[in-house]
């Protein structure tokens, strides 16, 4: 069995004491790259590969370190070539936070108090545009496919905000993808929020007010079957 040793401004190297033919012995061990937060939490973003076994060894060396001097939780960060790595950092205690397409993310709580680690975005975020010209016409589309498809419905443009995406830009982009108008972005009308959506998750919905810079209406063929400028709104 061993111990891990480590100086107080040690933040990169420590010592092992391991008993080698019944004599304690000090090994220098690999404390993995890591940055800290003003919450006392951990970083560790992984980049070069690394055989998993020594990676289990560092990362339980490391763990060890980053409890003794008062550490709260560890980020680990893998991107998808290195998932090799997954299930030794699970037998260190590391369950699964979140996942994007390019990387996984993996969190261990270290302290003894209650765990409060944030949980990721739990909403989408879902524009509606309310596009109206100066004779008060409304523009409108009828989709090609899906749930308003065989309702036989009108409605608006919708869509989903990319990320990083601001709601107005969103509504902008989703008029001219889906019928080739311009427009410009007004204010939000309105807005609601459902929850268990997609994945489970929620979904935010904001009308907004959007005024047409062109108007010659240009159709998406491969989401909407039409798209006109509806009768005039009397209020």
């Amino acid at each position: 069995m061993g111990s891990l040793s480590v100086s107080a401004n040690s933040s990169m190297a420590a010592e092992r004491v391991v008993v080698i033919s019944g004599k304690e012995v000090q090994r220098p061990v690999e404390i993995l790259s890591a940055t800290n937060d003003e919450f006392d939490f951990v970083t560790v973003e992984m980049k070069e590969k690394m055989d998993p076994k020594i990676f289990a060894s560092s990362l339980r060396d490391s763990v060890s370190h980053w409890r003794q001097q008062g550490m709260k939780a560890v980020w680990l960060k893998l991107p998808i070539d290195l998932v090799n790595l997954v299930p030794a950092a699970v037998d260190e205690g590391f369950s699964y936070h979140h996942a994007e397409p390019d990387y996984l993310m993996l969190a261990c709580w270290l302290s003894k108090t209650k765990q409060v680690l944030p949980s990721y975005a739990t909403n989408r975020v879902h524009i509606g545009a309310f596009v109206m010209n100066d004779k008060r016409e409304v523009l409108v589309v009828k989709e090609s496919r899906g749930m308003f498809k065989r309702m036989d419905l009108w409605k608006f443009p919708t869509g989903f905000a990319e990320d990083g995406e601001d709601i107005s830009e969103a509504a902008k982009r989703e008029v001219k993808e889906e019928t080739g108008i311009d427009s410009e972005f007004v204010e939000i009308l309105a807005f609601g929020h459902r929850h268990e959506q997609f994945h489970g998750k929620s979904n935010l919905f904001f009308v907004c007010m959007m005024r047409p810079l062109s108007f010659v209406i240009q159709w998406q063929d491969s989401e909407l079957e039409e798209a006109k400028r509806s009768l005039q709104l009397n209020h």
